[in-house]
């Protein structure tokens, strides 16, 4: 719907930078139509514009015409209320992603909440979102200027030269950097991730963000490769299961568990259970061993019936001996 000639230039300049950033490219004409003025009322509007610092190109055309672009600096957006929703939710859970980024996100939540209308505001406050690690792990604060340069590194196709810290943390003597093709990074249990693949080893490695220290000057240039199974998330998740190729345990086994479907249920994990009857459920579950998949069903406190495979059987075997063990008293 145009807009009331009789409009305030402030109001004008609103509707126009809210048009320019809603697509690409804004013929003069049509701009002119949808603001309900002229065309030279649009060119002076728009020189407002460049003077506040945005960037605005003009296109060639049968019509001429007008592109918003990036500036020098950031200058003020306007964002609908479903926008400012999406951004503000985004911002409550910055400080989970490890980057550095939370008390600048807070502040950036502030600016923006103390703009919204009222209703918006609240609707905002009412969503106290809350962010934790996965359990048994702890989210690694990573610093956002390794985070840049090594997404430049990948964007550019450029090898990427750093030192490694050690598991522990403490100081790595000297040596020469490691290299590696950078190709992804993903952020897993609150740590972020580099895969890359080591040309000198012929295969690909899988690095903790907050333990490299970029060198300086990159490598040479690279043609980027596919991770293995073509996914990065899923190449990753397997990884961390112990599988070398498909995104699942390695070992998987079937039980018969001696308790109630719903005493075991909420524990199972990406397992599968299924109920027998009041007192027994059919439990199918992975893990990254045999041994490390009895230990997981032990901890049920209830009676085992092993379905299969052997190799499960043969590790609650494995296992009873050790326990009879390190139950017997000490000589």
């Amino acid at each position: 719907m145009p807009l009331a000639s009789s409009s305030s230039t402030s109001q004008r300049l609103l509707a126009l930078l809210s048009l320019l950033q809603a697509r690409r490219d804004w013929p003069a004409p049509v701009l002119a139509e949808r603001l309900g003025v002229s065309e030279r009322t649009i060119r002076r509007d728009i020189d407002r514009l460049r003077e506040l610092d945005y960037a605005i190109a003009s296109t060639r055309g049968p019509d001429g015409g007008y592109r918003l672009g990036a500036g020098s600096r950031m200058p003020p957006l306007l964002l609908d209320d479903e926008q400012a929703v999406a951004v503000a939710v985004a911002l409550q859970t910055a400080g989970a992603l490890g980057a550095g980024l939370g008390e600048a996100a807070e502040r950036a939540l502030g600016t923006i909440s103390r703009t919204m209308p009222a209703a918006l505001a609240h609707r905002v406050g009412e969503l106290e979102l809350g962010t934790s690690p996965a359990p048994g792990t702890q989210a690694a604060e990573t610093d956002p200027e390794v985070l840049l340069h090594i997404a430049r590194a990948i964007r550019e196709s450029t090898e990427l030269r750093f030192d490694y810290a050690s598991a522990g943390g403490e100081p790595v003597p000297p040596r020469p950097p490691l290299r590696t093709q950078p190709h992804h990074l993903l952020l897993h249990a609150g740590r972020w991730y580099l895969i890359g693949y080591t040309e000198d080893r012929g295969d690909w490695r899988i690095y903790r963000v907050d333990r490299i220290a970029p060198r300086m000057h990159n490598g040479r240039r690279f043609t980027p490769r596919g991770v293995p199974g073509g996914d990065p998330a899923s190449y990753l998740s397997a990884r961390f299961k112990g599988s070398e190729g498909a995104d699942t345990w390695p070992c998987w086994g079937e039980v018969v568990l001696h308790a109630p479907v719903d005493a075991v249920a909420p524990y199972i994990g990406d397992g599968v259970v299924e109920r027998l009857d009041a007192d027994r459920c059919r439990v199918r579950l992975g893990a990254w061993s045999w041994v490390g998949l009895a230990a997981m069903i032990g901890r049920f406190d209830a009676d085992v019936e092993v379905v299969g495979p052997p190799e499960l059987a043969a590790a609650f075997s494995l296992l009873a001996r050790r326990f009879d063990a390190a139950a017997a008293p000490p000589r």
